[in-house]
């Protein structure tokens, strides 16, 4: 929703007619454009006054835009940078993105294309200002969301959007921390049984000798101790969607159980003499290798086809470290306790990308939870991260080499998204977005060979 009061607009530029140029085409009612023709101005008109977004140069007479930006960050918080350069420097651009920096804009650029990226980046304020109010009033987080924009979240979005409106079976896989809670909540609220109760369960929290009375609940004088006939988790889920977290923890005995209730819906409670109808979309998810499990004989093999109907698999953020800002970005927003969301440093920020997390966004978060906590001056810095993710990547988060080449960065993009569809060079166009010719033109720059060697 577009704010009442116009966009405060600061333009750093050295060279005048650039100024008087966005000064004069952008300026309205809407818009107040301010102008500075150095870095040391552009501080000034900064302590005087509130700006929402700051059109930067990056090569000014008195400093880089590149090392700026954490100065302008660091005095008007939530702005928003867009950065715009005479020199088309990929790596430039690379770096400036890393840096939360809203978009990158070489020169000459088109005013057009310039005021949409100011427009743009207005919306993106005060949709975080909105945010910051609505978790002060209500005291809610915001809603789970799938964050970032790598192939791999956009190949999971299309399959939440797919299976979501059907009423099959849908088993999410990966690593632990990986967001298949969140993926299970989009699921349901994209489902036709959106209005209807969402039950969550892990199955690994189950004590054995309950699990069955939790589940399907039970009839007094069933046991010792049940003095009171109590529903389990089925007859909560009526009419929705049951999530089954961890299934690969659910014993033998009670897979069986299980299978019977997937195959027509119905169930009997513990000590319960008549069956039960129920009308229940199911969803699953373990962090276990079920086919392993099945061969091993842990898991039922009935079970295993009856609920692997649709999967979804979850990449470990390791495989999708281009996501790792825009996640830093909504936990700092989300879990920052003060007037303003905590910063985070640039050196912070390395350490970041350069860590393998082998807890995956659970452990992101958690990091970044700490951080906040250990903040100085709002500022998440190397000092707030825990001791031993600084030490591991000490020798690849270097200040001279934070960041890997653009296109190293596509190629081992473009092997990730090949072995995903296990070398289906159609699909992996199809994922990655480009046509097929183009596809094999990178294929051919980057020397990728038949099975992505």
């Amino acid at each position: 929703m577009r704010n009442s009061n116009p966009i405060q607009i600061l333009v750093v530029d050295d060279e005048q007619s650039i100024r008087r140029l966005i000064d004069k085409e952008l300026s309205s009612p809407e818009r107040l454009i301010t102008t500075a023709g150095t870095a040391e101005e552009a501080f000034a008109r900064v302590r005087k006054k509130r700006f929402d977004v700051i059109v930067l140069d990056i090569q000014l007479p008195d400093g880089n835009g590149l090392e700026l930006m954490e100065r302008f960050q660091e005095l008007v918080p939530g702005v928003e940078i867009i950065l715009i350069t005479g020199y088309g420097d990929i790596d430039s651009a690379v770096e400036a993105m890393k840096m939360s920096a809203y978009d990158y804009i070489t020169k000459p650029f088109n005013l057009d294309r310039l005021e949409l990226v100011v427009e743009k980046a207005f919306q993106r304020v005060c949709l975080q200002r909105e945010n910051r109010l609505l978790r002060h009033k209500q005291g809610e987080n915001p809603p789970h969301k799938l964050i970032g924009n790598t192939a791999f979240v956009e190949e999971v979005r299309y399959l939440i959007r797919k299976v979501a409106p059907t009423h099959v079976p849908v088993l999410i896989t990966g690593e632990s921390g990986t967001g298949k809670n969140v993926v299970s909540r989009n699921i349901h609220h994209q489902s036709q049984r959106a209005d209807q109760p969402l039950i969550t369960k892990n199955c690994g929290t189950l004590q054995k000798e309950l699990i069955l009375s939790e589940l399907f609940g039970y009839r007094k004088g069933s046991f010792t101790g049940a003095s009171e006939s109590r529903d389990g988790l089925l007859a909560l889920a009526h009419r929705g969607t049951l999530f089954l977290d961890e299934i690969g923890e659910l014993p033998m005995e009670v897979q069986a159980s299980l299978l019977r209730v997937l195959e027509n819906q119905t169930y009997r409670s513990v000590g319960g003499r008549d069956e039960q109808q129920v009308d229940i979309r199911f969803i699953f998810a373990t962090n276990r290798n079920l086919v392993e499990e099945v061969e091993a004989g842990r898991f039922s093999q009935a079970l295993y086809h009856r609920l692997n109907v649709f999967n979804i698999e979850l990449p470990p953020l390791r495989d999708r470290v281009e996501d790792i800002p825009m996640l830093v970005e909504y936990f700092r927003q989300k879990l920052s306790f003060g007037p303003a969301p905590c910063r985070v440093s640039r050196r912070a920020m390395q350490c970041l990308l350069a860590y393998n997390w082998p807890g995956n966004i659970r452990e992101l978060q958690n990091v970044i939870e700490r951080g906040i906590i250990l903040s100085e001056n709002d500022l998440i810095t190397e000092r707030g991260l825990p001791h031993e993710l600084v030490e591991s990547t000490r020798e690849t988060a270097t200040a001279d080499t934070p960041f890997v080449p653009l296109s190293e960065m596509e190629k081992a993009h473009i092997l990730r998204v090949l072995k995903y569809v296990k070398d289906n060079r159609a699909k992996a166009a199809e994922i990655l977005g480009i046509g097929r010719k183009t596809l094999y033109r990178k294929l051919k720059t980057y020397e990728i060979e038949e099975g992505g060697m």
